[in-house]
């Protein structure tokens, strides 16, 4: 049972730690650049700009009959999370090859970096909701289920962790996963019901685009932002085993991968 809980007891007993160097990571991904923070809630715009353009003006997608306003707030929906994701596995799969330094140190725990990466990663995660909420306050789509998507993001977050430990510890044995990953989210970025809404996807590929994890996150989002109804009970089982499952299993295949960090980094 106890190890059942490392995971947990390992980021909660540096938490303190944990927290300064995620503020710094942030601080340092931003530093130098004129825009600085800004950046954070202008990258998530452009993209937004990008797909809105594209179906909204050149493909005209009628998306269950929806305003342009709202059909663009749905596209933001299932934008945020993938951006939260994508920006996640692409920096951590490669985050303890490039932190070499800290596998032997016991001041900051070598488990611990993916951890690190994922949250400082969050910051675009956390910019487009706030962005999101503004926009669907404006067009009246706001109500108290627009809370359960904090559940939502949390479930993610412990999904992206436990990924990134498998990812980033297979990564060290093998280098050419962190092209591999990169491939996978742009893929992954076509197979999500972003812009699409699910009715339209044909039965017969609803299996296959339903073995995307993002589906769930992505759809759970939409559901709670602009259609105002609660995710689906299998949804909700679906994340929540994704989320923990992964936190758990993935924090001990990284600690078993540990051994064979030194000789191939």
């Amino acid at each position: 049972m106890q190890s059942f809980f490392q995971p947990c007891l390992t980021i909660f007993r540096n938490r303190k730690i944990l927290k300064s160097t995620t503020v710094s990571e942030v601080k340092k991904r931003y530093a130098g650049s004129v825009l600085g923070i800004l950046w954070a809630f202008l990258y998530p715009l452009l993209f937004l700009a990008v797909y809105a353009v594209v179906y909204t003006y050149i493909f005209k997608i009628n998306y269950n009959n929806l305003s342009t306003s709202e059909y663009i707030a749905i596209i933001f929906c299932g934008l945020v999370p993938f951006l939260g994701f994508s920006e996640s596995i692409n920096v951590g799969v490669s985050s303890v090859t490039a932190n070499a330094s800290l596998i032997k140190n016991t001041m900051f725990p070598i488990e611990l970096v993916p951890v690190r990466t994922v949250f400082s990663m969050q910051m675009t995660h956390f910019s487009g909701t706030v962005i999101l909420l503004v926009g669907i306050i404006a067009i009246g789509r706001f109500s108290p289920y627009a809370f359960v998507a904090i559940i939502i993001w949390m479930l993610q977050v412990m999904f992206e962790i436990g990924l990134i430990w498998i990812l980033s510890s297979l990564n060290v044995l093998f280098r050419d996963l962190q092209n591999i990953v990169s491939l996978s989210t742009i893929m992954l970025m076509m197979l999500s019901p972003i812009a699409y809404p699910v009715e339209a996807i044909p039965d017969m590929f609803k299996s296959f685009i339903k073995v995307n994890p993002l589906f769930y996150f992505i759809t759970a989002n939409q559901n709670v932002l602009m259609y105002q109804t609660n995710p689906s009970s299998s949804t909700w089982t679906t994340m929540i085993l994704l989320s923990f499952g992964f936190f758990f299993l993935g924090y001990q295949f990284f600690i078993r991968m540990k051994k064979v960090f030194v000789d191939n980094v």
